[in-house]
């Protein structure tokens, strides 16, 4: 059994408050010893952590791999699989990420739950947790059998891509997640409201002659999200936060103690709706980009800790699909490679937060809202850890990703701070050219 030392990083463990150098110790799968440097006891092997930040891994509550629940068939057309994506996860630092459902066909069933796993075992690199549907087909009309999944492994349950419009099976599917203790994940987006949009509804939609998806379309459903979470009990976490106005809300339901809890995105966090006035398909996304107004109280939010944690919401398309016209494009970006990068700077280069507070909404804080024992450094626990060179200075490009879609907004941009080397289990599963 081999022993890796990790020696004289910074250890930030934002579950514990540690932020100091020291040497952190692995055997086993887990993390054997932390302490000061030299005191960690003999290494089979030795990695040189000076310069660097040793955390815990990342944690994406948010992720789509495309790949459908189904045994056999080709995979060679998809835009991302569960391995490509769990590659392209551990890229980015990236030791857990939850697995949306909505696949064709969707994952709506304890076998799709479990072929899921299968798969992501099978590739050995992250930890992939797939999500079930609320509802059968993701279609609305019926609740799906949730505590079949959950028994199956499903590690929470969304409609993800769509809101379930019926307010009383959207109130059976939380009665029933809150029986179980599970997690649902809210998109919260008014369909007749946001009917036809393409973009950000104001100004730029007009002069482009597209029809816009207003603000309220996020807000009315963020609000019947956090009452129905106050009346069941239901954990309810909203997903890719957006707006000032569904801020305020999520604000006044943690004041009034609904169990709620919120995230936010890269592109929501770093770019506004005027990059569409390229008409761009790479730009579109769902929820779309919004205001600077808008992108600044997300901001703030994410400082505050209104929103709780950072999801990259990536979603792999073809380069055909996104080359259609924005209209008939589909809405996604990729996420998994550039986030921390994306984050450092929107978030630390402009003083919002510090370096143990940006780990803390990608590590220990996604864990808690899951429920997971995972998201930190802890002696015992599994040793799952990102080491990032925060000084490293790189330009994103999309096609040295290892993820199979290029769908990347932050192309060709230059950033500092890079995941050097990922460990999953104790085993590293990535390290930086």
């Amino acid at each position: 059994m081999t022993r890796l030392v990790l020696a004289g990083g910074r250890l930030i463990d934002p579950a514990s408050g540690r932020d100091e150098p020291g040497d952190l110790a692995i055997e086993g799968g887990r993390i054997d010893a932390i302490g000061t440097p030299g005191k960690v006891g003999p290494a089979d092997r030795t990695m040189d952590c000076r310069g660097r930040i040793v955390a815990p891994g990342f944690i994406d509550l948010h992720v789509h791999l495309r790949e459908p629940p189904l045994e056999g068939g080709e995979r060679g057309d998809l835009p991302e699989t569960i391995a490509t994506g769990a590659a392209a996860a551990v890229a980015g630092g990236f030791t857990t990420v939850c697995a949306m459902p909505n696949t064709q066909p969707p994952i709506d069933s304890a076998d799709a739950v479990a072929y899921y796993r299968r798969q992501a075992d099978e590739a050995g690199l992250a930890r992939v947790m797939p999500v079930g549907c609320m509802t059968r087909g993701r279609a609305g009309r019926q609740p799906a059998d949730l505590a079949a999944m959950f028994r199956a492994g499903a590690v929470a349950f969304s409609d993800d891509g769509s809101d379930v419009a019926d307010a009383a099976v959207f109130e059976q599917v939380l009665g029933e997640a809150a029986r179980l203790g599970a997690l649902a994940l809210c998109h919260c987006e008014d369909a007749a409201l946001a009917a036809g949009g393409v973009i950000n509804d104001g100004p730029l939609a007009t002069a482009l002659g597209l029809p816009g998806i207003p603000p309220e379309a996020e807000e009315a459903a963020v609000e019947r999200a956090c009452d129905a979470a106050a009346r069941t009990g239901c954990r309810v976490h909203i997903c890719h936060v957006s707006t000032e106005g569904a801020v305020a809300i999520l604000r006044r339901a943690k004041a009034a103690g609904a169990p709620v809890t919120a995230e936010a995105s890269p592109h929501h966090l770093a770019l506004t709706g005027e990059a569409l006035a390229s008409r761009d398909a790479v730009f579109k996304v769902s929820p779309p980009l919004r205001s600077g107004h808008d992108v600044d109280a997300v901001l703030h939010a994410v400082r505050d800790g209104t929103i709780d944690c950072l999801a990259t919401d990536h979603a792999p398309h073809s380069a055909e699909a996104k080359a259609r016209r924005l209209a008939e494009a589909p809405a996604g970006m990729i996420g998994l490679e550039s986030a921390l990068a994306v984050y450092v700077r929107a978030l630390v280069e402009t003083g919002l937060l510090t370096w143990p507070q940006l780990l803390a909404r990608m590590t220990f804080t996604p864990a808690r809202v899951l429920g997971i024992g995972a998201g930190t450094l802890s002696v015992g626990a599994p040793a799952d850890v990102a080491i990032i060179d925060p000084e490293a200075r790189w330009t994103i490009d999309p096609h040295r990703f290892r993820s199979r879609a290029r769908n990347c907004p932050f192309a060709g941009w230059g950033v500092r701070g890079r995941v050097a080397t990922t460990i999953v289990g104790g085993m590293c599963v990535y390290e930086s050219p």
